[in-house]
């Protein structure tokens, strides 16, 4: 019956996002713009090198890399913390408290047809051009399996990180600067502005006891790898796991505890 009422939701977010397709097109156009220049810095970085593998990445793994990431980042990022702070600035969000599905739940399904629409309508596309012009650089194996897998994972934790950000308008009632600040942090924290390969060791080691490598490296790299190791994929999936369970109760932790801090203007 539960999930009737959630299915019921993710309906209602397909049918959202198709009356807005402008959007969709727009966001399109602006990753390809972002592409273009992503091509051309790295085409440069690379020229200046003095091999043709740097850090263990040729210029198209880096760049097949970075284009999938976009794609991914176009699909998973709901901006959550967005609707959050708008909700908590109008009062809307008492109303939101009083509907018979607790609040976290109700905004990850409402934006989970989001999700399948941007899917269909972003990442697929881009990942079969890819999949075409790299002429079989991804292979097709075991390894999607894994993609799915790890990509559900990362979705969740994503969600955690912008449903805990989000919380912090209860506390401030302005979230911009904060979610700027947590974009850019997950963005380059994650992978997807600049491999984790490319960071110094130290660096490195200190991110991947972070929760955001999961987020877009993990699924790229299982992606990426036409033989996986089994050991790898267990140790990338197991450690997506635990950081999906522990953001999940804390962003939930934390949001029991500042509802306290609700205040309506006016009311």
């Amino acid at each position: 019956m539960k999930l009737k009422k959630y299915l019921t939701l993710t309906r209602a977010g397909i049918i959202e996002s198709l009356q807005y397709r402008l959007s969709t097109f727009v966001m399109v156009i602006g990753n390809l713009l972002y592409l273009i220049v992503v091509y051309f810095l790295w085409r440069a970085i690379y020229n200046s090198a003095d091999s043709d593998v740097v850090n263990g990445m040729t210029f198209y793994d880096t760049l097949i890399y970075l284009v999938l990431a976009t794609a991914l980042y176009g699909f998973m990022e709901i901006y959550a913390v967005w609707e959050m702070g708008r909700a908590i600035q109008s009062g809307k969000i008492v109303l939101d408290l009083l509907k018979p599905m607790e609040y976290r739940s109700h905004l990850f399904w409402s934006y989970s047809g989001t999700f399948i629409v941007n899917f269909i309508a972003t990442f697929l596309p881009t990942f079969l051009v890819v999949a075409i012009v790299t002429h079989g650089t991804i292979h097709f194996g075991l390894n999607l399996l894994f993609f799915v897998i790890s990509v559900v994972f990362a979705v969740s934790i994503n969600y955690s990180i912008d449903f805990l950000v989000g919380t912090i308008c209860l506390y401030t009632e302005s979230i911009w600067g904060i979610n700027i600040m947590k974009q850019m942090v997950v963005l380059l924290l994650s992978g997807a502005t600049i491999p984790l390969a490319f960071f110094p060791d130290t660096l490195r080691t200190v991110v991947s006891y972070l929760p955001f490598q999961s987020i877009y490296n993990a699924p790229l790299t299982l992606l990426l790898n036409g033989t996986p190791d089994p050991q790898e994929v267990l140790r990338t999936i197991g450690t997506q796991i635990i950081w999906c369970i522990v953001m999940m109760l804390l962003s939930k932790g934390f949001w029991k505890v500042s509802l306290r801090q609700i205040t309506v203007n006016g009311g």
